[in-house]
């Protein structure tokens, strides 16, 4: 390798590097954050599967292998989520009200680099933030018991990834997901507390960091020159976190009716596969689609133990968190039309099916089923620097939580909470691509360079 290229690959390197310090410090919106890419999102992630920009590699890793040379790609994503909660009559706390906004906005970055070796084979590294959840509640209100002050949850992933091209047809694509977490949850205390009045400072809190391990893998098939289809796996990954259970002062809580010090769990969180379509019509026009399943439904119930792995215990109970989502589904459609050598433009809707049934919904977490409408572009300033600008709305549907011994929810701890969720979230995203080597000059042709 020359040292021009050696230049090339350590300042795109440090560049990750940057990155991975900033995620670190970014809040993450939502339990499960799709928002990795500026380019998938201006149509709704509709096709990201199989290819198209860099970042697809957070899909699929084969799709390296359609960008060539040494390519980097940064993505920084404003999430802007509403969700304000309306107790009904029936809630223990009734009089203490509602909410305003309680989700938190976020910038989300996530970033990717390309080597390709030799004319077959490329070496790859993606960072991101696949999960998180960060929310504010005020101590004094109906649902305080399940969502009093601030909870978080956010993941930071860094994964290297090869990619083949076996022939012009199909290639592959593996990575290793090395994954650190960071938890953060506070919640009332059990009715059998001596505390039982919001607003006193009586919440229990969570704390903890660790670390999980899993891999990527993926295939591309390019069965005629206009059709491209991808596949995608992301596996599940099993974090580890250890931290301390926290409480506040009072005889209530010396051993053995609580146990605080101390604590560890595992969180189950799911594999993903991703398949996608890209068509391309005519010379300006793609079509896009997606289909997307996520194996929520492993993450079941969380246990948070003690060092000795009994359970960890508030006022007399052991403490879970009885997440026992289903599965999640993920449906795209879009376009995307070449108005010049320089601008492309793209567009699409999604509709997502959420995990969260009505049977285990909290105003933790009042997700949904969505609807996304995106639209988005691509500019490309020079032949090695182009910008991706995506703009998306969610609708999400009317959302009721019931959190009550004759609901049968499994979060129910003696306070009852009965409510409605009004909710709706808007994303900007920015990215910037850069080729760090020279490009071979384009050959002459009626196509767009893409």
């Amino acid at each position: 390798m020359s040292f021009r290229g050696v230049k090339a690959v350590l300042l795109a390197c440090s560049g990750i590097g940057v990155l991975l310090a900033a995620t670190a410090d970014a809040n993450a919106g939502g339990l499960a954050v799709r928002e990795q890419s500026a380019w998938g999102q201006g149509s709704s992630f509709a096709g990201v599967a199989a290819g198209g920009s860099l970042s697809a590699m957070f899909w699929n890793p084969a799709t390296m292998t359609q960008i060539p040379g040494i390519q980097s790609e940064s993505v920084l994503t404003g999430i802007m989520p509403y969700a304000a909660n309306t107790p009904g009559a029936g809630s223990t706390y009734f009089g203490f009200g509602g909410t305003g906004n309680t989700a938190d906005s976020a910038l989300v970055p996530a970033g990717y680099f390309s080597y390709q070796l030799n004319p077959n084979l490329w070496l790859g590294m993606s960072v991101n933030s696949p999960f998180g959840l960060s929310v504010n509640f005020p101590d004094a209100w109906a649902g305080r018991n399940y969502a009093a002050g601030g909870s978080s949850l956010a993941t930071y992933n860094a994964t290297p990834s090869l990619a083949y091209r076996i022939n012009d047809m199909i290639s592959i694509g593996a990575g290793v997901q090395i994954e650190r977490a960071r938890a953060d949850l506070t919640s009332g205390l059990p009715v059998n507390s001596s505390f039982t009045a919001p607003g006193l400072g009586n919440q229990s809190n969570i704390y903890g960091y660790g670390w999980g391990f899993g891999f990527t893998a993926g295939v591309t098939l390019t069965p005629t020159p206009t059709t491209t289809i991808g596949l995608g796996y992301r596996s599940a990954i099993n974090q580890k976190i250890n931290g301390t259970l926290t409480l506040p002062p009072g005889g209530v809580f010396t051993s053995p009716f609580s146990t605080p010090g101390s604590v560890n769990t595992t969180l189950n969180l799911p594999d993903i596969v991703s398949l996608g379509i890209r068509q391309r019509v005519n010379p300006q026009l793609t079509l896009l689609g997606t289909v997307e399943w996520t194996n929520w439904s492993r993450i079941g119930t969380t246990a948070i133990n003690q060092p000795s792995g009994a359970p960890a215990i508030v006022v007399t109970k052991p403490v879970t968190l009885p997440f026992q989502y289903k599965d999640g589904w993920f449906f795209s459609a879009g376009a995307e039309y070449q108005w010049s050598e320089k601008l492309a433009v793209r567009g699409g809707v999604g509709y997502e099916i959420s995990p969260i049934t009505d049977q285990v919904r909290t105003p933790l977490l009042p997700d949904n089923d969505r609807l996304w409408l995106s639209v988005g572009g691509t500019y490309r300033l020079t032949p090695k620097m182009s910008f991706d600008l995506a703009y998306s709305h969610i609708f999400v549907k009317s959302t009721h939580v019931d959190v009550s011994a004759a609901s049968g929810n499994p979060w129910f701890d003696g306070v009852t909470y009965i409510g409605d969720v009004s909710s709706h979230v808007d994303i900007i995203s920015l990215a910037m691509k850069y080729r760090w080597d020279n490009p071979a000059p384009a050959p002459t042709s009626t196509l767009y360079h893409k």
